[in-house]
């Protein structure tokens, strides 16, 4: 595939098809996509001693976040710099001072720099120290630590990390400010969950609020079943407060609002959302005056957006304090990370309505996810189907959104979701204009 043929997959109102089931497609974007892009790493809480680290894969690269001796954090590619083997095959861990390879036994210090080789002197007067092999593990140079939140980005062009994501950081700072103290530490383990479909369809997901009332139908009515004819005044147990609020209108989904910011992030639920109606915490939300003053206190307690996209592999709930993490796999497989953070400070309230709106909702067994997964599975089937090669992309689509820019619009608004593939068309080519020329 050639630039203007990538490019002509995203129209103003659609999208093709090929770019949930190209296995080509899916080969570039490793190579130029999510390697033009800011994805997210890991949080800094998973490594808080020097030699904890984490391993991921960016891009199609195996990684590794790491805690320095000076408390910085790097991101090495986790591979001997000898034959290839990773550093490490463990998911987290620590090293040490430094790392080993289990292989040749070729050794590294944390910031990944060469420290010592087996039978060294069978290296003098070889080239060795000059090329690839002699100079180390390699670390990434684009990585930036914001609110204890890791991103990097692969290649060396494109936006730096506060012009790529703008505004939507604000959505970070209403998550680590929910902590009286402005800190979060991730606990409770982690739900994963491999679902046989291409990433955009999981991400766009996020933004879609006309699904629930039908793909959620039947969870909303057994919860509305187990819970009629309770007194209006009743405290409604958690499970209850979070799942309710699925079955809401699509008046109620319009009414609450989203943000297309440039660069396909976005927020939805910027006037109200699912989350919203929370039992109140008088205690806590006087800590919360106290620690950062009533506006800013009155600001993170009433913004309780339904998701935040920090495009392409990043989605945040401030309120649960939740995070999904998207990890593409191959066109059709994308593992799914949902993660919960607690608030240092904050009642374990908080960190309950966390850990249940994880296992309630993105469990692959949940009420909720299983519809989810089903229908992600079965569109990348049915896309298949002769015809039409089309995805629709129509409702409320505008000529003048196409000039860019951060827009306010309704909650059901598909431009939550043209943003995303408008960023993906620009970012999958931005490198490709060079190459073809040379």
């Amino acid at each position: 595939m050639r630039r203007k043929d990538i490019l002509a997959l995203v129209q103003e109102d659609r999208v093709h098809r090929d770019l949930y089931l190209s296995e080509e497609l899916f080969a570039l974007e490793q190579r130029h996509f999510f390697a033009n892009t800011w994805n997210y790493v890991g949080h800094a809480s998973q490594v808080p001693a020097a030699g904890d680290y984490i391993t991921v894969e960016i891009a199609g690269q195996p990684l590794l976040m790491v805690r320095q001796a000076d408390g910085g954090i790097r991101v090495l590619n986790n591979r001997c710099a000898h034959k290839g083997m990773p550093l490490s095959t463990d998911e987290c861990g620590s090293t040490g001072k430094f790392f080993r390879c289990p292989y040749h036994a070729w050794t590294y210090k944390l910031d990944g720099s060469p420290l010592a080789v087996p039978i060294k002197n069978g290296y003098e007067g070889t080239r060795l120290k000059e090329c690839e092999s002699g100079q180390g593990m390699g670390a990434l140079q684009n990585v930036a630590v914001y609110r204890d939140f890791v991103f990097a980005k692969i290649n060396d062009g494109g936006p730096d990390f506060h012009a790529y994501f703008g505004d939507v950081l604000g959505a970070i700072d209403n998550l680590a400010d929910r902590s009286p103290v402005g800190r979060l530490r991730v606990e409770g383990g982690v739900i994963r969950n491999i679902i046989h479909c291409n990433w955009k369809m999981y991400l766009e997901n996020i933004n879609d609020t006309v699904h629930p009332q039908s793909a959620h139908e039947s969870a909303t009515q057994a919860a509305n079943i187990l819970w009629q004819g309770q007194p209006a005044d009743v405290a409604k147990p958690m499970a209850m407060e979070q799942i309710l609020p699925f079955g809401a209108g699509y008046d109620f989904f319009d009414r609450m609002g989203g943000r297309v910011y440039p660069n396909g992030h976005s927020m939805l639920g910027v006037n109200f959302s699912i989350h919203s109606g929370y039992a109140q915490v008088p205690e806590y939300e006087a800590a919360l005056r106290a620690a950062h003053g009533e506006e800013r206190a009155s600001e993170i307690l009433q913004r309780s957006p339904q998701n935040s996209v920090c495009f392409p592999s990043l989605s945040v709930k401030g309120s649960p304090q939740a995070i999904r993490v998207i990890r593409p796999l191959a066109a059709d497989r994308t593992l799914i990370e949902a993660w919960s953070f607690r608030a240092e400070g904050a009642p374990e309230l908080l960190f309950e309505r966390a850990m249940t709106y994880n296992r309630l909702v993105f469990s692959p067994m949940s009420v909720v996810a299983h519809d989810d997964v089903h229908l992600f599975e079965s569109i990348q089937q049915g896309l298949r189907a002769g015809r039409n090669e089309w995805v629709s992309l129509h409702r409320d689509f505008q000529p003048s959104e196409l000039e860019g820019g951060t827009r306010e619009v309704n909650g059901t608004n598909e431009l939550l979701m043209r943003n995303q593939f408008r960023a993906w068309a620009r970012f999958m080519t931005a490198d490709m204009a060079m190459e073809e020329g040379a």
